[in-house]
């Protein structure tokens, strides 16, 4: 919970803006690096989850990698200090440009999604004299026991190579002589709250696989299990950091590895989702017969996860407790100023009563929410405020003086 004295200052900051507590982020990160070290466990920073270029740079200054999936994200992950050998791309669509640059930049792996990308892949060294280092996805056929939208290692799915196509694929790394392959990746989805269960099953159905493609010459060095630890958005004070330490045990208590195996994760939203809030400000007060609306000038374009699949933001009025009565509850549908009516931020939300110039928090928004954001009916794009740097913010500029 924000103190009082840092309540008033954003409530002198023009909205709205993604406000980091930057204190917790790099608790959360110092935890990670921690874990890693104690378990022997590489990291590498899913990048899609935030491109800030102050929280990646203080990623890469802890001895991570990055896991990319576009190539952009390659380029703008080494430009924030991510050494190219440690930096992995996947993605189900890379072009040829992309593929061609990410090659040329030396980088740690490309994670093939398809027995296609991997002939492109080969052909294209070959045509340029170089030497490919190549990682293939895997489907282990687990239900991640998450939404359907975020859900990726099942049989059937656009992501990854399944075990109808295991010999084919073994046949193909066997003929490529332009490529270098250094082991398999997995990823079964993300959000996952069931941390144990699911790791843990995953972590064994990985055993057999790799088991399975050594037994056929392929030689596994690197075991990459992908991601996919979830946050509490219920109670994102009571559980600031994700339960990471649960994660790296199911890993090292279930995961079959040799001496000289490689055991690689790729945390995103929970290295990053609880270190920041999207901060917005009453514009309306609206009474309806059977509801009260409150009017935000923050809306889907600014955070989508809502609009786009009903995901649940915790919403906190912080004006409210600036007041010096006990205040007053109301329900409220909370809604954005977006030409859309699924630009709602919570429906019958109970909050203290609120009045045209609050400042809320949409709490849990670092990851998934500024990365995400358009210029949709035209809005700005609402920018980053670090709490250690508040001062420098954009004031509020008021129209009625």
């Amino acid at each position: 919970m924000l103190d009082i004295n840092t309540i008033e200052k954003l409530d002198r900051i023009a909205t709205p803006f993604y406000f980091y507590d930057m204190d917790l982020f790099y608790k959360t990160v110092d935890h990670v690096a921690e874990l890693a070290a104690k378990h022997d466990i590489k990291v590498h920073y899913a990048v899609k989850a935030n491109v800030e270029r102050r929280l990646l740079e203080y990623i890469s200054g802890k001895g991570f990698g990055a896991d990319c999936v576009s190539g952009n994200e390659v380029l703008h992950a080494h430009s924030c200090g991510f050494p190219a050998e440690k930096i992995v791309y996947a993605g189900v669509g890379k072009s040829d440009k992309e593929i061609y640059e990410a090659m040329k930049l030396g980088i740690e792996a490309f994670n093939c999604e398809s027995l296609q990308e991997i002939f492109v892949i080969n052909e294209m060294a070959h045509v340029h004299g170089l030497k490919a280092n190549v990682s293939v996805r895997i489907n282990p056929d687990i239900d991640a026991h998450t939404h359907k939208y975020v859900t990726t290692g099942l049989y059937e799915n656009k992501f990854g190579i399944s075990n109808h196509e295991f010999d084919k694929l073994i046949e193909i790394i066997h003929k490529s002589e332009h490529i270098n392959f250094i082991g398999l990746h997995f990823h079964i989805g993300s959000q996952i709250t069931r941390v144990n269960e699911v790791f843990s099953l995953e972590c064994l159905r990985v055993n057999e696989i790799v088991k399975y493609f050594e037994s056929r010459g392929l030689r596994i060095d690197n075991i990459n299990l992908g991601g996919g630890l979830g946050v509490d958005y219920d109670d994102p004070d009571g559980n600031a950091i994700a339960d990471f330490e649960t994660w790296f045990n199911a890993i090292s208590d279930n995961i079959v590895r040799r001496e000289d195996q490689a055991v690689h994760v790729e945390p995103g939203r929970s290295l990053v989702a609880q270190c920041a809030s999207l901060i917005s400000r009453v514009l309306f007060v609206k009474s309806g017969e059977t509801k009260n609306f409150l009017i935000m000038d923050a809306g889907m374009n600014d955070l989508i996860r809502p609009a786009l699949y009903g995901a649940y933001h915790k919403i906190e009025n912080l004006s409210a407790a600036q007041r010096s009565f006990f205040p007053t509850f109301q329900a409220y549908d909370i809604v954005g100023p977006v030409c859309e009516s699924s630009d709602v931020w919570g429906a019958g939300r109970l909050l203290p009563l609120s009045v045209r110039g609050d400042i809320m928090a949409i709490r849990s928004a670092g990851a998934y929410g500024q990365v995400m954001a358009s210029r949709y009916n035209m809005k700005n794009l609402a920018p980053a405020v670090f709490s250690d740097t508040l001062d420098d913010a954009p004031q509020v500029v008021n129209y009625f003086e």
